[in-house]
């Protein structure tokens, strides 16, 4: 079954670290993205791997694992369950800008389990990969322009 590609890219006005901030607190995605709900269900190592987090929107609830910490660079994560997917990885790229701002590149892979679905999945998936983006580099713009990760100076 061939692999689908979800490839979305996006500039925040934040400087990288006020982005991470946000990105690498699963706790903090359901303020910057669709998600309802986040619960953890296991901690991460002290490397920041390890991590399993689920997340519910509406009807569907995912399991991930964070596989890849690299602070202030790239997070990411495979999907364990609650889609018909294999080899699910995203991996979500800060770069600095020259101007202090930030490039993200939220680059998402899989397979579907049943063959001739990936398009039906993809779809779905690109939207929502479209709405986590600008959810975030929206976001930590705001939080960096008020001062903080809580808006405080």
């Amino acid at each position: 079954m061939p692999v689908q590609v979800i490839d979305v890219r996006a500039t925040s006005a934040a400087p990288p670290a006020a982005v991470w901030r946000l990105l690498s607190d699963s706790s903090t995605w359901p303020s910057w993205t669709p998600i309802d709900e986040h619960r953890a269900e296991r901690s991460a190592r002290a490397d920041g791997t390890g991590e399993i987090r689920v997340f519910r929107n509406g009807r569907y609830t995912v399991r991930e694992e964070i596989v890849e910490f690299r602070p202030v660079r790239r997070l990411s994560y495979a999907l364990l369950d609650g889609l018909p997917l294999r080899d699910y990885r995203a991996d979500i790229d800060l770069t600095e800008r020259p101007d202090g701002g930030t490039d993200v590149r939220w680059h998402t892979r899989f397979r579907p389990r049943v063959p001739g679905t990936g398009a039906l999945f993809r779809r779905p998936l690109h939207r929502a990969t479209q709405e986590f983006v600008a959810g975030l580099v929206r976001h930590a713009a705001l939080q960096d322009s008020a001062g903080g990760p809580d808006g405080t100076a």
